[in-house]
C-alpha cells in the first residue's frame, strides 16, 4: 500500500467485498459473520444446521446482503455448491472463514482414543478444512485477489498434555494448510492466514468451560487470567479480512491470553482424572497406569 495517508476506517473496510463463513449456525461462526457484516461485507452462512442459520441471518446488520447455504464441509460436493452459490450471486468470493470444526472424541486418555473417533476429527478438520480451502481457493486464483482465513487453536501449535489427540493433530494440520497454502498462492494475489486463539466461550466449549475444575485450569494456565471474550477475535479478524493484512500470508495469529507464550507442563489434578473418568464412557477417560 503505497499511501503514507493511512485512515484506520478505510484499511478495515470491507464494502463490496463478499465473504463465506462456515460453522456460521452458532458460537464464534456468528460473531465471525456479524464482524464482517458490520464492516461492509456481503455474507454468505454456511452450516449444516438451515434453521439456525436462518436465525443467524435475521439478526445480521440491518442492510446486509446476505445469503444461506446449508453445508457439511465432510461433503466436497456440497462445498463446491457452497462457493458455486456465493459466485452466483455476489460474483466473487473475497472472503473465506474455515471456522467449521468438531471435537468428536470428547476428553479420552490418549492412549484410549478410539479409532473411529481419531479418524471422525480428521476428516473434518483437516479434509474438510483443506477442501473448503482448496475449493474458495480456485475461484480466488481466477479472479487474482482474496483472503482465506483458517480457524485453528493453541492446540495445535504445542504439545498440551492429556488433551484430545485428534484435535490437537488436526489443529496442528490445518496451521500447515495456512502455511502452505499462503506461501503456495502469494504470487497470484491469494492470502491464507491462521488464527489460532485459546479457550473462548461457545456451543463447542461451554461443556469444558461448564465444569467449574477445567475452568478454573483454564483461568490458571492463562497469563491474562481468564477465557477470552468473543469480540477479542473480531481484530483479528478483520485484520486479516481485509487491506490492513495485505502484506501477511502464511501467518499464525495467537490469540490466547498469552497461553503459548509460556512453556512447561501442567499435568492434570486428581480430581480432574477422576471427573474424566466418569464423564467419559467405557473406561475412555481413565489413564492406563503401571501394574503395582
Amino acid at each position: 500500500m503505497a499511501s503514507s495517508q493511512l485512515d484506520a476506517t478505510s484499511l478495515f473496510d470491507l464494502s463490496g467485498k463478499t465473504a463465506i463463513v462456515t460453522g456460521a449456525s452458532s458460537g464464534l461462526g456468528v460473531m465471525f459473520a456479524n464482524t464482517l457484516a458490520t464492516n461492509g461485507a456481503n455474507i454468505v452462512l454456511a452450516a449444516r444446521r438451515e434453521d439456525r442459520l436462518r436465525e443467524v441471518q435475521a439478526a445480521l446488520p440491518q442492510g446486509t446482503r446476505s445469503l444461506i447455504t446449508p453445508c457439511d464441509i465432510t461433503q466436497p460436493d456440497q462445498i463446491e455448491a457452497m462457493c458455486d452459490t456465493a459466485v452466483n450471486e455476489f460474483g466473487a468470493i473475497d472472503v473465506f472463514v474455515a471456522n467449521a470444526g468438531v471435537i468428536a472424541e470428547g476428553a479420552p486418555q490418549p492412549e484410549k482414543m478410539p479409532p473411529e473417533a481419531f479418524a471422525a476429527g480428521i476428516n473434518t478438520n483437516v479434509a474438510g478444512t483443506y477442501n473448503c480451502a482448496s475449493a474458495a481457493g480456485r475461484r480466488m486464483l481466477a479472479a487474482g485477489s482474496g483472503s482465506i482465513i483458517i480457524i485453528a487453536s493453541v492446540a495445535g501449535v504445542s504439545g498440551h498434555r492429556n488433551f484430545s489427540p485428534a484435535y490437537c493433530a488436526s489443529k496442528a494440520a490445518q496451521i500447515q494448510i495456512a502455511q502452505g497454502l499462503g506461501a503456495s498462492w502469494a504470487d497470484r494475489g491469494v492470502r491464507v492466514n491462521a488464527i489460532a486463539p485459546a479457550w473462548f466461550h461457545s456451543e463447542m466449549t461451554d461443556d469444558f468451560l461448564g465444569i467449574p475444575l477445567w475452568l478454573e485450569r483454564v483461568e490458571q494456565q492463562t497469563p491474562l487470567g481468564r477465557v477470552g471474550d468473543q469480540e477479542e477475535l473480531a481484530g483479528p479478524l478483520l485484520l486479516l479480512a481485509s487491506d490492513a493484512g495485505s502484506y501477511m500470508t502464511g501467518s499464525v495469529l495467537t490469540v490466547d491470553g498469552g497461553w503459548s507464550s509460556t512453556t512447561g507442563s501442567s499435568p492434570y489434578s486428581e480430581e480432574i482424572i477422576a471427573l474424566f473418568g466418569e464423564i467419559m464412557p467405557e473406561g475412555l477417560g481413565e489413564p492406563i497406569v503401571p501394574a503395582a
